[in-house]
């Protein structure tokens, strides 16, 4: 069998060289250049999948003006944004900052029980005795290993610092989803087409299991994590909760990993009813468990299919995505990963149905 080069003169050999370093060198030119945006891009193009169909349905209701439709479904996201999100997102940077301070100070430890504690019925005295001896149990262990987390401190500062611009990489996000709009159909047929060179017959499927599992995690998971944060963070300003951002923060990121918000609500919530008189506890009570089981219900009315990636891959997705991306990467990550994970796995099934050659 005769080699390549036996077809090829060396003229022939240098050109191809040539061009293929001179394509080497334009894509990763390329890539540097738009490196910085990239996030943008992919968060864009997110957030076109996921609320495309509300575009579609606000299209057809105003009688087929698509332009019209980006415009308002736009503003609406805006709203959103510079609104509810910049709210949720600077109350937890300021939390974060404060906690950040204690971990360099060495001041970070669990408060004592409140004497009213004691006055409980039944559980109050071995309770305010339990709480006593971990409170102390617990600050004996934070002062050995505070200089151990005074590292984690800057890691903490790094990401409240870059929360500006993260805030900024979202407006432009909006922005570029509403140009993207009216222009669905013909992204998705060039999304086709560049899927079709790589895998071509299984093209189609794999590009309809991409926007599914990107409206599942985005709309199912991410979606319904913010409006959680969002009602809890509401619940535990008016409870007047020390650190309200950042809690609400903790509820979005827990939600987001499917561990839950009981967690974090749970522990309020008996604050609440040590601070609180018993008509204000009550109804904070029902507002705050209503927040804690929001996402088994709406999940399922927003997730059109059910979401089959582990729990892990959108835990690494969380953790991968923030220290790439910022803020930002914290809602690509487990998107992207989802998306990688579930095509991946699609195309092993694919190739395992298949019979094999003779």
């Amino acid at each position: 069998m005769r080699t390549v080069r036996q077809f090829l003169s060396g003229d022939v050999i240098i050109q191809l060289v040539v061009r293929l370093g001179l394509l080497a060198l334009l894509v990763t030119w390329t890539f540097i250049v738009i490196r910085p945006f990239v996030p943008i891009l992919a968060w864009s193009g997110v957030l076109a999948v996921a609320f495309y169909p509300a575009f579609n349905w606000l299209a057809k209701l105003l009688g087929g003006r698509p332009k019209t439709a980006a415009v308002i479904l736009t503003i609406v996201n805006l709203a959103v944004v510079v609104g509810p999100a910049t709210w949720l997102g600077l109350s937890a940077v300021e939390g974060v900052r404060q906690l950040a301070g204690e971990l360099t100070a060495g001041n970070l430890a669990i408060p004592s029980p409140p004497e009213q504690v004691k006055e409980w019925r039944i559980v109050g005295p071995k309770l305010y005795e339990f709480w006593g001896r971990a409170s102390s149990n617990v600050r004996a262990v934070l002062r050995e290993v505070a200089p151990y987390l005074k590292p984690l401190a800057g890691t903490m500062l790094t990401l409240a610092g870059s929360a500006g611009v993260g805030t900024l990489k979202f407006l432009l996000s909006v922005l570029i989803a509403g140009f993207l709009f009216p222009y669905g159909p013909q992204l998705v047929s060039g999304g086709r087409r560049l899927l079709s060179l790589i895998v071509h017959e299984q093209s189609e499927h794999l590009l309809d299991l991409a926007g599914a599992t990107i409206r599942a995690v985005s709309q199912g998971v991410i979606g319904v994590a913010v409006v959680q944060a969002l009602l809890a963070g509401i619940g535990f300003k008016m409870a007047g909760i020390p650190s309200a951002g950042l809690l609400a923060f903790a509820v979005m990121l827990l939600t987001i990993v499917q561990i839950g918000a009981a967690i974090v609500l749970f522990p309020v919530i008996i604050w609440i009813w040590m601070d609180k008189d018993f008509t204000t506890a009550l109804l904070l009570t029902l507002f705050l468990t209503a927040v804690g089981i929001l996402d088994n219900i709406l999940k399922p009315l927003v997730m059109g299919r059910g979401l089959t990636t582990p729990t892990i891959v959108i835990f690494i997705g969380v953790i991968g995505g923030t220290l790439a991306h910022g803020i930002v990467g914290l809602f690509i990550g487990p998107i992207v990963l989802s998306v990688a994970w579930e095509l991946i796995a699609a195309w092993m099934r694919e190739d395992r149905s298949q019979p094999a050659p003779n």
